[in-house]
């Protein structure tokens, strides 16, 4: 799931779609750091409301600790928009190649 950023809407009503960014991208090192870039390309053309910007991701391999870090300005850009940010783990690992179904 690549980054998806929506605006949340009133009980009973779809909320609505923003952004899709990094589509098919699993690593959240990539997806953090386009998330940053829209906001600053994008993030001043919307009103303040109640947003989400969604970031699920896979588990690195390689993975030994750390991890992107968000700036305090990037931060402080989704706060002042009303954006919370959702960080969602899915099982598997960014790196596996999905194996063919064998067909019988």
């Amino acid at each position: 799931m690549p980054v998806n950023i929506y605006r949340v809407t009133p009980d009973g009503q779809e909320n609505e779609p923003i952004a899709w960014l990094c589509d098919d991208e699993w690593r959240l090192t990539p997806q953090s750091e386009a998330l940053t870039a829209w906001l600053q390309a994008e993030g001043a053309k919307l009103q303040p409301d109640c947003y989400v910007a969604n970031i699920g991701f896979h588990w690195r391999r390689d993975a030994l600790s750390g991890g992107p870090a968000f700036s305090p300005e990037t931060l402080r850009q989704m706060a002042d928009l009303g954006m919370s940010l959702y960080i969602s783990e899915y099982a598997g690992f960014a790196d596996e190649i999905e194996q063919p179904q064998l067909i019988r």
